[in-house]
């Protein structure tokens, strides 16, 4: 089969929103190559083995690579896409200089070449993220595994929202608890949820192609008879309460939100709150006080933030 790459230059406050836009166009595989790789002192509190060549990232910016089948609507598809991204903008999201271009592969090239960004990575006291085809011996006894396949999930689950998630998860999820995962993309919240030892977790995700990446991964991790993975709008329809809901999506999107939120989570409980672009938590920190949450926690890595609120 041939496929078609998409290069795509951007900022990094553009990734997330512009990676979920080329999994909705029906991307076969995505690679970001983020120039600020380069000039990081990469924290290896954890373990983690960073072995990075300059060849492999854009002098600055991101570059995002996705993958799509060449068809007679490949046309219509690519410029769908390029309106999606530049209609980024009305959210106050910067996409720098936003140059696509086009280029032909064939599916033995990509297939494999992407692999090599993805590797085990041990992103916090508990979790390590592996993907699916590497053998990965744990450790230590209390070592959390989650396995993940890049090639069906929205993200490998080792973007800084993500992991400031799952840190703020280790500290909030206690056994027992109900969960609400508000955007769940690969579900890797909701599978890190479960394993914590909340009792049921109800993944809420708006993208058909997102909730099924989610079933398949919640399967995969064996934690499908805890793991609820359901197609909806935020939380429109949803008449429970969860001890922890946590949402990691766009900053404007859980302002948005807020409200409903404060009402759908338990008194005493607690809103993770991540997606949010350093120069945007102001807007976030204030919607969620003026709905009646206490912000108990700020976690800053690299250029995002993630608030752990509790409702009083």
């Amino acid at each position: 089969m041939k496929w078609s790459e998409i290069m795509i230059h951007t900022t990094n406050e553009a990734v997330e929103p512009i990676s979920n836009i080329l999994y909705e166009a029906g991307a076969g595989g995505i690679v970001i190559e983020d120039s600020d790789e380069l000039l990081k002192e990469h924290d290896d509190q954890y373990g983690e083995i960073y072995e990075l060549d300059p060849d492999d990232f854009p002098e600055e910016g991101v570059i995002i690579k996705a993958y799509l089948p060449v068809n007679s609507f490949l046309g219509e598809t690519v410029e769908e896409i390029k309106q999606a991204i530049t209609n980024l903008t009305t959210f106050d999201i910067d996409i720098g200089p936003n140059k696509v271009t086009i280029s032909e592969v064939h599916e033995e090239e990509w297939a494999t070449a992407w692999k090599k960004y993805y590797n085990p990575v041990k992103i916090s006291e508990k979790f390590t993220i592996v993907p699916t085809w590497e053998n990965y011996e744990p450790v230590s006894s209390d070592e959390l595994i989650i396995e993940l396949d890049p090639g069906m999930a929205f993200g490998t689950g080792t973007h800084p929202t993500t992991v400031m998630c799952i840190q703020a998860l280790e500290r909030t999820v206690k056994p027992g608890d109900t969960v609400m995962d508000v955007g769940t993309g690969s579900g890797v919240l909701s599978i890190a949820s479960a394993m914590l030892g909340a009792e049921r977790v109800l993944a809420l995700e708006l993208d058909e192609v997102a909730v099924r990446a989610a079933t398949l991964n919640v399967k995969l991790n064996k934690v499908q008879n805890r793991v609820t993975v359901k197609q909806n709008d935020l939380l429109k329809g949803v008449n429970e309460q969860a001890d922890v809901m946590v949402a990691n999506i766009l900053a404007e999107v859980i302002a948005r939100f807020a409200e409903d939120a404060f009402g759908h989570v338990k008194p005493g409980g607690h809103f993770i709150a991540s997606g949010i672009i350093r120069q945007k938590k102001d807007l976030v920190v204030d919607a969620l006080t003026s709905a009646g949450f206490i912000i108990e926690e700020t976690m800053v890595m690299e250029d995002w933030v993630a608030l752990i609120a509790k409702r009083g």
